[in-house]
């Protein structure tokens, strides 16, 4: 590993003011959470690069590159491989925030490699990054009870989801990203996914 390397994190989701609320944007929520609890006021904003949000931290566990990918999800791989190049970022120092419906609501895990399991973000990022070896932060929403799961994971969180799973989770996903750079990926999995609701 490329350990002068910056760590690559990388939300997932849909831009714009249409898809802000939508369980399939977790991922940008959760890195959005994450960033603002090192970035300085009037130090540290948001840019426009590789097609995509980012911005560039500094951290007591080393340099990390934020980046919310601005193609929409199933286009999220060109952003993500542009940084990583840019970044000289190997894949293991890549972290992928992204919602899993097959997780119940709430259930944050960590995991390094595997496949895509239908999630379309993933399904692009593994063949432009050229690995799957990167690693992810699973970000339960659940599985719709009837109806198409596009349709679930393209609505927003009820209020009662907002006021009560969303905050909690987002903090877990918030905790289990800074576990990943201080403790290492197993470290992290050893914290983070054992402590979760069921499902």
């Amino acid at each position: 590993m490329n350990d002068a390397a910056p760590w690559l994190l990388v939300g997932l989701g849909n831009p714009g003011a249409k898809y802000a609320g939508n369980r399939h944007n977790v991922g940008f929520m959760a890195v959005e959470r994450w960033a603002d609890g090192f970035a300085t006021a009037g130090a540290d904003e948001w840019r426009e690069k590789f097609n995509a949000r980012t911005m560039t931290l500094a951290t007591p566990h080393g340099r990390v590159v934020v980046l919310e990918p601005q193609t929409y999800m199933n286009r999220s791989g060109a952003a993500v491989a542009a940084a990583a190049k840019f970044f000289h970022v190997p894949a293991a120092k890549v972290i992928v925030a992204h919602d899993e419906i097959d997780f119940v609501l709430g259930r944050v895990a960590v995991k390094q490699g595997g496949g895509h399991g239908g999630h379309n973000g993933l399904r692009d990022i593994i063949p432009a990054l050229g690995s799957a070896d990167f690693v992810r932060v699973r970000i339960g929403v659940g599985r719709p009870t009837h109806g198409e799961v596009a349709d679930w994971v393209l609505s927003d969180f009820g209020p009662a989801e907002r006021s009560i799973e969303l905050p909690d989770m987002l903090a877990r996903a918030q905790a289990a990203i800074t576990a990943i750079l201080r403790d290492g990926v197993a470290g992290a999995m050893q914290a983070t996914n054992g402590a979760n609701p069921r499902g």
